[in-house]
């Protein structure tokens, strides 16, 4: 059995070599990592920083603009919606007198068209019929009469043959 003994130490030597080289091997990537990195921040803070600096000190100055551009940005939207209520108002108050003067207008028209006719159907009740009654009237007594005295009836010099006492309308 002793020998297995030697065995298993010079096998647990050699794993213990290997492991130290790989402990060794990770030491160094992780030295010339860091070399890098420290490298790389170096420029970042020379490179960097400056405009980080540069962006704060912009915002720093530039804050109390901005908000007064929106304080302004939200008044005037605000005096842009009023206005727009204000129109609106104003166009449906317009829009509704239109339409009441129209109504008004289209009754004014009935009305006046109806008095034209009423007026239109008494004059002709009143002037024409009376009148066309009281020309049948004057014919009828003037056939009468000149078939009762016998003569013929009087035509006017053009030879149309009507006579000069009858009334037209």
């Amino acid at each position: 059995m002793p020998t297995l003994v030697n065995v298993f130490i010079i096998v647990t030597a050699v794993a213990v070599v290997i492991q130290a080289g790989i402990l060794v091997g990770l030491f160094v990537a992780v030295r010339k990592t860091s070399k890098r990195v420290e490298s790389l921040a170096t420029d970042v803070q020379t490179k960097a920083l400056p405009t980080i600096e540069t962006a704060q000190s912009m915002l720093v100055e530039l804050r109390p603009r901005i908000t007064d551009i929106v304080g302004n940005v939200e008044d005037s939207a605000r005096m842009a919606r009023a206005q727009m209520e204000r129109l609106d108002v104003t166009v449906s108050d317009i829009v509704d007198r239109t339409r009441l003067q129209v109504i008004r207008a289209d009754e004014l028209v009935n009305r006046t068209m109806d008095r034209v006719e009423e007026t239109s159907e008494l004059v002709h009740r009143t002037v024409v019929s009376p009148i066309r009654q009281l020309s049948g009237l004057m014919t009828g007594l003037s056939a009468g009469l000149e078939y009762f005295l016998g003569r013929r009836r009087r035509q006017r010099g053009d030879g149309v043959g009507v006579p000069q006492d009858e009334l037209f309308i």
